[in-house]
């Protein structure tokens, strides 16, 4: 079953039947949205591209993103880098996959952010989500829409964090500016 999260809300990775979750999959998924032309509607290829940025103790240590597709440790990994978008089809055009058992102990948040490196705005942008799975069942978790869009060209979408054994997610969903995830890192501090 998955939960539709609202900015701020938060929900635990645990799984139904009481056992911890032990891999997840963040995916992004986007189209851009059609414009209005001399001959019609067309839509601009954008190209978002999804970011982890691993903490300890609110420090960040690691980062996973299209030119750094695994983590130092190879508990994180990046599927691969989507210049474009979706074409309507509703899937993840990116993702990143989180081994949860093998995260090191030190790091207790790993924060999931998007931003257009293309220099769009959100306004430019359909259909963009940001969801959780379950990698060993696919089952869907918990989704994230951004929607409305919006003059700025990121977007902190959520953290997972330690929470005892196990793990929750938090919905974010803060708009920012920026092209890479280093420029995201002062709006991100304020959420860990």
């Amino acid at each position: 079953m998955t939960v539709n999260m609202t900015k701020g809300q938060a929900v635990s990775l645990q799984k139904s039947d009481g056992g911890t979750l032990t891999a997840v999959r963040m995916g992004l998924g986007w189209q851009a949205a059609a414009r209005r032309g001399l001959f019609g509607r067309r839509s601009k290829e954008i190209d978002l591209d999804a970011s982890a940025v691993l903490f300890a103790d609110k420090q960040p240590v690691d980062v996973v993103f299209f030119q750094h597709l695994v983590s130092d440790d190879g508990s994180v990994r990046h599927t691969g880098d989507n210049l474009v978008g979706g074409a309507g089809q509703g899937g993840d055009d990116e993702s990143i996959l989180v081994d949860l058992q093998r995260v090191p102990v030190h790091i207790d948040q790993i924060v999931f952010t998007v931003n257009s490196f293309t220099g769009q705005t959100f306004a430019e942008v359909e259909n963009a989500f940001c969801r959780l799975v379950d990698e060993t069942n696919n089952q869907e978790l918990a989704r994230y829409t951004l929607t409305g869009g919006g003059q700025y060209t990121a977007q902190i979408m959520a953290k997972v964090s330690r929470a005892g054994n196990g793990w929750s997610m938090t919905a974010i969903g803060t708009p920012s500016n920026g092209r890479t995830f280093q420029d995201l890192l002062p709006s991100v501090l304020p959420h860990l």
